[in-house]
């Protein structure tokens, strides 16, 4: 994919956002609880979240190095400060990515590769949360600030700065983009 992009372009990926999941379901109440569920349920997440994101940056990481520039935006989750729903498995993994976002900030900022991490809350409206009841949006935006649910335009403003320009100080970070439901 990324020698692919390299070569449409003529130029190596210095931005990559990392927002695979491995197949999961946005719905608490049919989420395993902490006694029913699996080291395997688990290991999914975590192949998804954090091993996805470690191949595509070793995958990246020579044209960035090459370039001298790069910025690695990771997708979290606010739930790992608000844990609302039993997604054990899935905030777990987010957790860890949180982490490897860290670490790879450090170890990457010689090179001036920025590692950051958005996290969201419920977005409105995405396939994932094409299911939520009107009254749970309803809920959140009471419980926000702003009096509103985020949109996924408005998400993707947050990643967008991270990739600008205006990120270019900016690194090891999680910046909680829900509305202030989380104030981390």
């Amino acid at each position: 994919m990324l020698s692919r992009a390299e070569s449409h372009f003529g130029s190596p990926v210095t931005t990559v956002i990392n927002n695979a999941l491995a197949d999961f379901s946005f719905n608490g109440d049919a989420r395993a609880k902490a006694e029913d569920i699996t080291w395997e349920q688990f290991d999914a997440q975590f192949s998804g979240s954090v091993r996805g994101a470690l191949n595509t940056v070793q995958q990246a990481l020579p044209g960035m190095r090459g370039q001298r520039f790069g910025r690695i935006i990771n997708i979290g989750t606010n739930l790992f400060q608000n844990p609302v729903v039993p997604y054990h498995d899935y905030t777990a993994a987010k957790a860890a990515l949180l982490s490897l976002t860290r670490t790879l900030a450090k170890d990457l900022g010689q090179h001036n590769i920025a590692v950051n991490m958005v996290s969201g809350g419920l977005l409105r409206t995405t396939d994932a949360s094409a299911g939520t009841p009107e009254e749970v949006f309803e809920y959140i935006a009471a419980s926000t600030p702003l009096g509103k649910v985020t949109t996924p335009a408005e998400f993707a403003d947050a990643i967008l700065f991270f990739a600008s320009p205006w990120g270019r100080s900016v690194t090891g970070q999680n910046l909680v983009v829900d509305g202030g439901l989380v104030m981390d």
